[in-house]
């Protein structure tokens, strides 16, 4: 089974079992996170489409933790001027694994 949800102004197709990191949240490690809104539950028999969401449908997950994203270098340049900025980002994440998806009855 596979469920669409939506957190922040972000969308994920999600499984039991999978790892997703999200926007930083300020839980802690072995904690439970809860997903109201999902969008579409699916399995290989039938698909469930919210109208914009499924009622009484989550998801849970464990947090895993914090991990800090790919590093972005940000280069500014003028040409002939002599002037040059140089940054660097790195977006900080929290990594869930999806414990259970569960689809309410409507």
């Amino acid at each position: 089974m596979y469920a669409i949800i939506r957190d922040g102004s972000k969308q994920y197709r999600v499984e039991e079992g999978m790892v997703l990191d999200i926007d930083l949240r300020a839980e802690p490690a072995g904690a439970t996170v809860e997903f109201n809104e999902v969008l579409m539950l699916g399995d290989a028999t039938a698909t469930r489409i919210g109208t914009p969401t499924i009622p009484s449908a989550k998801v849970l997950a464990e947090v895993r933790g914090e991990h800090k994203g790919k590093k972005v270098t940000i280069l500014h340049w003028r040409r002939r001027k002599s002037s040059r900025t140089y940054a660097g980002h790195r977006q900080r994440y929290t990594r869930v694994a999806i414990t259970k998806i569960l689809g309410g009855t409507e």
